[in-house]
């Protein structure tokens, strides 16, 4: 289990680290032609999402890895989970339906290493 961990904890980092730079280095426009969704927000919004993108991915990797705090593993993965269901609601609001399922397993991948890094196989 503690493996699968480690595999869920690595894939997650890797997509948030991408997405999070992202957010953070590109211009809004150029982010809104690829996702319709950032046109509802402002340019310090979408770089907020991407810096909490960044640290949660930071978090999941860091702390477990150090062996310091590795609380904050699975405190990161539960802040993803959250920013996973605001990224929902955004796209329900604006009926992007097929964009959901990619939130969905990402939420659901966090939400195993929250309960992995909490219960199952703590650090």
């Amino acid at each position: 289990m503690d493996v699968a961990l480690w595999v869920i904890q690595v894939l997650l980092a890797l997509v948030f680290v991408m997405a999070g730079v992202m957010k953070l280095t590109q211009p809004k426009e150029k982010i809104a032609a690829q996702m319709p969704w950032a046109n509802d927000f402002s340019q310090n919004n979408i770089r907020l999402i991407g810096l909490v993108e960044v640290l949660g991915a930071i978090g999941l990797i860091l702390p477990s890895l150090t062996r310091i705090l590795p609380v904050l593993t699975p405190l990161a993965a539960l802040g993803l989970v959250v920013t996973m269901v605001g990224a929902i609601l955004t796209h329900l609001r604006r009926k992007e339906t097929p964009m959901i399922v990619v939130n969905v397993v990402l939420l659901v991948l966090a939400a195993v290493v929250v309960y992995g890094r909490f219960v199952a196989v703590p650090l």
